[in-house]
């Protein structure tokens, strides 16, 4: 990705820059990225929400 994904990346912003990120969140464990609530959260709201260590997919999806 051209621009460092970070906790505070809203979803929405992050699958209309890169769509492929769509399977990284979905694979691990975000299944509903494209409802209007889900859009408009953060990456950290996203994980705490779904229990994910948030760490490690910064990571994935900045390909690190």
């Amino acid at each position: 990705m051209d621009v460092l994904v970070t906790r505070g990346t809203i979803i929405g912003d992050l699958l209309d820059r890169n769509p492929q990120a769509a399977q990284i969140l979905t694979e691990a464990g975000m299944h509903c990225l494209y409802c209007p609530a889900a859009r408009g959260e953060t990456l950290e709201e996203a994980c705490q929400v779904h229990g994910i260590d948030c760490g490690p997919l910064l990571e994935r999806l900045n390909g690190k």
